[in-house]
């Protein structure tokens, strides 16, 4: 049983089982997995972290993910990490700037096994 989880949360962050809204964020992990050198994971969190931004803001723009059109006017609510607007009668949208987390990758994975379960 332990292991039969423990081999779903590998497959969930690593690509291989699919989840709600997730290849996308399991591509972006993966990236950003690959992206990390031995050296960066040693070094002090937030050095780590503004190394890891600037690879992310590179996918984001070599893969055209930038969202553009939030209309900052529908401001709904915010929390200690994100902020939300209202996209349509339908959908929100949530800025978030990650800082109870000591990488974006973990973030991810995160939003991952909450799409998950």
């Amino acid at each position: 049983m332990q292991n039969d989880v423990r081999y779903e949360l590998y497959n969930v962050l690593f690509g291989k089982s699919q989840v709600r809204y997730g290849r996308i964020i399991q591509t972006i992990a993966s990236y950003l997995k690959d992206s990390e050198t031995a050296s960066e994971t040693l070094k002090s969190g937030k050095h780590f972290k503004s190394e890891e931004t600037k690879n992310l803001e590179k996918f984001i723009t070599l893969n055209n993910l930038w969202v553009r059109e939030i209309d900052f006017s529908k401001y709904v609510s915010e929390g200690a990490e994100q902020k939300v607007y209202l996209k349509d009668s339908k959908y929100v949208l949530k800025l978030n700037d990650s800082i109870y987390y000591t990488s974006w990758k973990d973030y991810l994975y995160n939003l991952l096994l909450h799409n998950y379960f």
